[in-house]
């Protein structure tokens, strides 16, 4: 009896014990930080085989349909982090003082979108504001369609990468076939279509490369003009090799594939 009665002690205890750890681990849980960039399994899931259909317009539709949740999420995303720049823009005019939070996420900021941390708050602010914003689906889809040839290249396939992304450090991507003699860059391979959509969509936010891009942006939301694709592909003269050809082409991509592109 007395063995038995030992047992039931120790069974309890360890049962409360668990209890306890359980609650200890849901109580500790990390909220979502209004900085933790969007992913959802569904990224991960393997690459439709947009070659497997015959009909021009039923791939395109689905093309289109596989790609355009994420292009909204990551838009949503951009749009919450000038929303919260807008706050901070407000608390510095008014002399208020940033909370730990809020500088520990303006640092993380900076870092991401290359903003020197030298300059008063005010001008970092509104370098930021500048910087993080949408860019337009029906830009970010014909994009993904010119360069990953409608979703079958072997980089889209098999790396989730639907924008022809450079890397530059060896095995962080795949080998070109035609990569020059003496180039040393890869075609980046990502782990989901999510950060895919988000390193190609703060590239064009972020790289001197596309300053146009977001001056016009910028220019268009002062005058309150539609933020359109057609008037951003303009911005993209240094994304290829072939300048201006390439930005008739998107926007002539824009413009062919409009009762795709529309929901």
């Amino acid at each position: 009896m007395h063995k038995r009665e030992t047992l039931k002690i120790v069974l309890i205890t360890i049962a409360v014990l668990a209890v306890i750890v359980i609650n200890a681990l849901i109580l500790t849980k990390r909220e979502p930080d209004i900085l933790d960039i969007p992913e959802t399994p569904e990224a991960t899931k393997p690459v439709p085989d947009f070659s497997a259909y015959t009909d021009v317009k039923e791939k395109k539709t689905a093309f289109f349909d596989y790609l355009r949740p994420e292009v909204e999420k990551q838009n949503a995303y951009l749009l919450t982090l000038r929303h919260y720049i807008q706050t901070l823009y407000r608390k510095a005019l008014n002399e208020e003082p940033l909370t730990d939070d809020d500088i520990s996420r303006l640092e993380w900021l900076q870092t991401e979108y290359r903003v020197k941390a030298e300059q008063p708050l005010t001008s970092r602010l509104l370098a930021l504001l500048h910087k993080i914003d949408i860019l337009p689906a029906e830009l970010v889809l014909v994009q993904a369609a010119n360069e990953s040839a409608w979703g079958t290249s072997r980089f889209a396939r098999k790396g989730y990468n639907f924008f022809g992304i450079w890397c530059f450090v060896k095995g962080c991507g795949f080998v070109p076939g035609k990569r020059n003699a003496g180039a040393t860059h890869e075609v980046a391979k990502f782990s989901s279509l999510s950060r895919a959509t988000y390193t190609y969509m703060r590239n064009l936010n972020r790289h001197d490369a596309y300053t146009d891009l977001r001056e016009i942006r910028e220019r268009l939301r002062a005058n309150q003009i539609p933020i359109t694709g057609v008037a951003l592909a303009e911005g993209l003269m240094n994304y290829s090799e072939r300048g201006a050809a390439y930005v008739d082409e998107l926007q002539t991509m824009i413009r062919f594939n409009q009762e795709f592109l529309t929901e």
